[in-house]
């Protein structure tokens, strides 16, 4: 017996669509289902200006096959030489959604990123006056700090002096991975908002590690307990609308994943709708998903929610996704949750 639901299209609060050939692979698979996504900067060299933005953009479009439809929402890379009036002008122009901040050496091609937040404070200043969101990767690169610890040291260190220094500053903390990040998000006020990816959905740090390293399950920030991705689950699926998808979705090829210092990143744009709709269902929240995907996020932002709409369709037999996308600079491993999933986005 099949089992449908429908939904206003989702967007993607927190995509890596890189460049140049992998661009012109990965675009379709987020396109097919994604009417938005928020485009993360880090390319190499970064985007750091309205200009860079723009003209990323516009590879994006060129890239898009004609029968589809795709808004890119452009960001900036905070760097300690951004220029606040740049900054200003992107946004006012619409060109940008929002801006992000690395920490220096947090994550992939995060070398430009910020190192002394006082340096930054006169751009913080300036998007908390005209209401422009910065997006966080929220993990301090201290040394001396556990990886499994980042997040919760980021949200005491670094996170909670930038809000109560900038006030109104509208802050997402992206792909949180703990039940600190959460408890965070609740407790604060209506500028702050969170999304959660689709694999810290569904791993846990043992997943990573037990039987063998999966270097398909590394990334960054890494997954952590169990007791963690329960807590991400409990937010996914509340109906909180502080709560989106932002699936982080990170192409590397398997070269560059199956190596002796493997890349950060699990590519989950192919089949993430497929796999929140399993979860949702799994968790008996399925009246939930079209907040978590399709409006939750819009209403932070600021944008409608999309006028068009996708199904879903539960079957009997497991579904069926292809296990690599294939580029010119070699294949993509997409993200495997180890399980069947029954659950399929009518075409």
């Amino acid at each position: 017996m099949t089992q449908s639901l429908t939904i206003a299209r989702p967007d993607d609060w927190h995509l890596h669509l890189r460049d140049g050939a992998m661009l012109n692979a990965v675009l379709p698979e987020t396109a097919r289902h994604f009417a938005r996504a928020i485009i993360m900067p880090n390319l190499v060299p970064p985007v750091v200006t309205g200009d860079q933005a723009a003209a990323y953009r516009d590879r994006i479009l060129a890239a898009l096959p004609a029968e589809m439809t795709f808004e890119p929402l452009m960001t900036l890379y905070l760097t300690e030489k951004t220029d606040p009036a740049d900054v200003a002008a992107a946004f006012s122009s619409g060109l940008i959604k929002a801006v992000k901040l690395y920490p220096a050496g947090a994550t992939t091609n995060s070398a430009s990123g910020v190192g002394d937040f006082d340096k930054v404070r006169g751009v913080l200043e300036t998007m908390a006056e005209i209401g422009l969101p910065l997006c966080v990767h929220g993990e301090v690169t201290d040394a001396d700090v556990d990886i499994f610890d980042r997040e919760a040291v980021f949200i005491d260190r670094v996170l909670d002096p930038i809000r109560k220094a900038t006030p109104g500053l509208r802050v997402v903390m992206e792909h949180i991975t703990t039940a600190n990040g959460v408890d965070y998000v609740k407790s604060n006020a209506a500028d702050l908002a969170a999304t959660i990816t689709t694999h810290h959905l569904i791993i846990n740090r043992n997943h990573l590690l037990v039987g063998g390293i999966k270097p398909h399950y590394y990334c960054l920030p890494v997954a952590k307990r169990e007791s963690h991705r329960l807590a991400l689950r409990a937010a996914a699926t509340s109906g909180d609308a502080r709560f989106f998808i932002g699936t982080d979705s990170a192409p590397h090829t398997d070269p560059n994943k199956e190596s002796a210092c493997g890349c950060a990143g699990c590519f989950t744009a192919t089949n993430t709708m497929s796999l929140l709709a399993h979860i949702f269902d799994e968790d008996g929240a399925l009246d939930k998903l079209e907040g978590f995907a399709s409006r939750n996020g819009p209403a932070f932002y600021g944008l409608p929610v999309n006028s068009d709409t996708i199904t879903l369709t539960k079957h009997d037999e497991p579904a069926t996704f292809p296990a690599k996308i294939d580029t010119t600079d070699g294949p993509v491993t997409v993200f495997d949750p180890g399980y069947d999933i029954h659950w399929t986005v009518d075409e």
